[in-house]
């Protein structure tokens, strides 16, 4: 697989600037959620540290690992799309929405066993971080999921080509934002 070398500048990154400025947004959202629960762990640290172990690193370690792998192959679906390999970029593409969709159901399956035992949003401070923090994440990632399926089948059709692929570098941008946030929360909420 090769790579078509692309104009960038500041002025005009991959996927246009304005899903650059949401992505800026949304990163210092997460960082000022995550430097204020810091704050509060810091005042509480045997609630927090005692809360955590409710908590599955491995689980969340398996779904770090889906979300980095899906961004490789929705990564590698744009460079295909760039070289008017529809069919390869639309099957990458459905590989990751795929990995997107079992990273929900493995959150789905967290979620659902916290609200078996009475961990809810109110249950401590630490819990509300932790519903806030990763239902927000969550909600991003099932748009992600929602734009790139369009994304798929758009490609598949040949709607978007190697000569008019704006939007899809739009939206696989907007996925690695879900990337970067969960890999910013998760240590923070699973492993700190």
């Amino acid at each position: 697989m090769t790579t078509i070398p692309t104009k960038t500048a500041v002025n005009n990154p991959p996927g246009g600037i304005l899903v650059w400025l949401l992505i800026i947004l949304e990163v210092f959202t997460f960082i000022g959620a995550s430097l204020v629960f810091l704050y509060y762990r810091g005042e509480n640290v045997s609630e927090f540290s005692e809360s955590q172990l409710h908590l599955n690193p491995i689980l969340g370690t398996v779904n770090t690992i889906l979300l980095i792998t899906s961004g490789y192959l929705m990564a590698n679906s744009l460079v295909y799309l760039r070289e008017d390999e529809n069919k390869k970029s639309a099957n990458l593409m459905l590989w990751g929405i795929l990995l997107g969709i079992l990273f929900l159901a493995i959150k789905g399956f967290e979620y659902y066993s916290k609200i078996e035992i009475g961990i809810g949003f109110s249950y401590n401070t630490f819990f509300t971080f932790y519903w806030m923090m990763t239902g927000f994440h969550f909600i991003h990632v099932l748009f992600g999921i929602g734009l790139l399926a369009y994304m798929q089948r758009a490609i598949k059709n040949k709607k978007y080509t190697s000569t008019e692929l704006f939007d899809v570098e739009s939206s696989v941008t907007y996925w690695h934002m879900c990337d970067l946030i969960w890999i910013l929360i998760f240590p923070i909420l699973y492993l700190l």
